[in-house]
């Protein structure tokens, strides 16, 4: 039983080890590698921008068999000015306005390229009055960020449809949920293009091709389409989540390639598919490619460094063959915009998208994450409030898991019961240590007790509480999410401190001494519950138990607000219901004696 107890010991100080070196250690590295870099990043490209050698991203599309200009070796285009403004860089070129519930921006007639996509609905901060999401970007820009759909051929096809295009707008010159926009263009060799682009009121974009063919010959094009982000953006360098290349291929299934991976391989290229989905992701955001369905492609992940750092993920399907005087229409798919799991959820089922909620980084345990989430959007719609929804949620989790608990518990009372007796039994054979494990075990199984009993409960929170962890962290539905009172945001740590006296003192201490309200909370309320349990006999254990509280509020003063406010709470919650099962059981609950011997002073050795 004691090997046991000490197994449960290891596996729980391994876990707290692992984790304060995530938080404590690695997290701030990998902060202070991403200042780094960025700074690097900037001095290079204020040295490219003045030699003229910065590319906007007109070449590396995807390669057919053909040789054609504007793919890739092309010319790069017009050198990119990192000092532009937003403004004076969409002011370079001729566009037509996007403006939905959801969206707001304009497309390139360039290209007709996706380059300025803004999000309506969400700001960079809790404050209101703070700038909408810019989420797409003209590529003269240092965070340049777009999506176009365009065509290879050959020379019986003659210039087809690419980055360098210029399309006319035929019609409304606006894009709204309800009114979409034509595009025509006609090569030299008489293909003429007319694209029809559509946009609902949320994130999704069709673009429908109906390509012509008046000349005298068949003629073959390959549709492709691409996302290219120019500099890697600012990580939060969480080991939890996924940020970067993205997709979903064919058989190959789900594709997470960080920007180091892609960086390290230059071109990652799975196996052939026709069903499936590509893109870039952040943490909240996501722009994906969803090549027209059942038609064989290749997808692409690459990173390129011709001067100017960028990211593509890009597909080519295979190539489409045109009648003389036939019109073949060839449609496709572009995301952009906020990964709400009711949206991406809708957005799979109605147009057939093969495991799109994989653009939600569920991770492995998602068949907990995934309920986790459902159930906390389920109070949330009830109460309108997600730290109400929190609190809940935790009562449900102890009620489901009560009948275990129940166990638990009562087998810890049992061991406060036999305290006396055990006691004796130290005081029995002394230093014979065998005996004394031996007299032990036979008390246990008179007495029907399992000395291990009593970690279950903490043991069961673990998986609860890194799912409730990972849906808080992941979901956008729990982003600037209020509580009550200084709790603004639930997905952020509490911006409260002690070290200032909570706002009193005019102090802004370092990160790792933003010890707020609420950790504070869980601190004591962990205190609390570990006094009303035995004090474990080893003198080791002991010290280990009556430390702990102290160094999980250091660590969980990082973490989500919304999490913080799950672990205090369940933790007064258990305090409640093992006060209650001892008190049935007979057993004295002593947390007070318990606080009153940590501040006894131990009798002085006789001289």
């Amino acid at each position: 039983m004691q090997q046991n107890r000490n197994y449960f010991i290891a596996i729980a100080l391994s876990v707290l080890i692992l984790i304060a070196w995530q938080f404590l250690y690695l997290g701030p590295k990998v902060e202070s590698e991403r200042l780094a870099q960025e700074a690097l990043q900037a001095q290079q490209l204020e040295q490219q921008a003045a030699q003229g050698t910065v590319s906007t991203g007109n070449g590396d599309l995807p390669q057919s068999g053909a040789t054609v200009s504007g793919l890739p070796g092309a010319a790069s285009g017009a050198v990119a000015n990192e000092g532009i403004s937003r403004d004076a860089s969409l002011g370079q070129s001729q566009r037509l306005v996007i403006n939905t519930p959801a969206l707001t921006g304009t497309i390139n007639l360039t290209g007709a390229r996706f380059d300025d996509l803004k999000l309506k609905e969400y700001h960079e901060t809790v404050d209101p009055t703070s700038p909408i999401i810019e989420l797409l970007s003209p590529a003269s820009m240092q965070a340049g960020y777009f999506a176009e759909f365009g065509f290879a051929g050959n020379e019986a096809s003659g210039k087809v449809p690419g980055a360098d295009t210029v399309w006319n707008v035929s019609g409304d010159p606006e894009l709204t949920e309800d009114t979409p926009v034509v595009l025509t263009w006609t090569n030299d060799k008489g293909l003429t293009f007319e694209r029809t682009i559509s946009v609902d009121d949320k994130f999704m974009f069709t673009i429908s091709d109906d390509v012509t063919n008046n000349t005298q010959a068949p003629v073959s094009i390959s549709p492709y389409g691409r996302v290219t982000r120019f500099n890697k953006p600012a990580l939060t360098g969480i080991y939890v989540l996924h940020e970067g290349l993205l997709g979903v291929i064919g058989e190959e299934g789900l594709q997470e390639i960080d920007y180091d991976d892609v960086e390290e391989d230059r071109t990652i290229t799975p196996a052939k598919a026709d069903n499936g989905w590509m893109g870039i992701t952040d943490k909240y955001w996501a722009t994906a490619l969803i090549p027209a369905q059942q038609q064989p492609y290749q997808a692409r992940f690459s990173y390129f460094d011709d001067g100017r750092p960028r990211y593509q993920t890009d597909f080519l399907s295979d190539a489409v063959t045109i009648q003389p005087g036939q019109v073949e229409t060839m449609e496709k798919h572009l995301f952009a915009g906020a990964k709400q799991v009711p949206i991406i959820n809708d957005y799979q089922d109605s147009y057939n998208i093969d495991r799109f909620d994989l653009m939600i980084d569920w991770g492995w345990f998602y068949f907990i994450t995934k309920p986790m989430f459902h159930v906390l959007d389920f109070f949330y719609r009830f109460f309108g409030n997600f730290g109400v929804a929190i609190l809940t949620t935790t009562v449900l989790l102890k009620l489901i898991f009560f009948p275990l608990a129940n166990k638990s518990y009562r087998s810890m009372a049992n061991m406060k019961k036999v305290q006396p007796k055990m006691e004796e039994i130290k005081a029995k054979f002394g230093d014979d240590r065998q005996a004394q494990q031996k007299a032990m075990m036979e008390l246990y199984k008179k007495e029907k007790i399992n000395p291990v009993a009593g970690c279950w409960p903490v043991l069961l929170q673990i998986p609860v509480f890194f799912a409730l962890y990972k849906v808080l962290y992941v979901t956008i539905e729990m982003r600037h999410a209020p509580f009550f009172g200084w709790i603004q945001d639930l997905s952020a740590p509490d911006p409260t401190t002690l070290f200032n006296l909570f706002g009193l003192i005019p102090f802004d201490p370092p990160s790792f001494l933003m010890i707020g309200v609420w950790p504070l909370l869980m601190g004591i309320t962990m205190f609390l519950q570990m006094r009303m349990n035995p004090t474990p006999p080893d003198p080791t254990q002991a010290m280990i138990f009556t430390w702990m509280p102290v160094i999980f509020t250091f660590m969980l003063a990082t973490f989500p607000a919304g999490l913080v406010i799950y672990w205090a709470w369940n933790n007064a919650l258990s305090i409640v219901q093992q006060g209650v099962i001892m008190k049935r059981q007979g057993v004295k609950i002593e947390l007070w004696d318990n606080l009153m011997d940590l501040f006894k002073k131990k009798p002085k050795a006789a001289e």
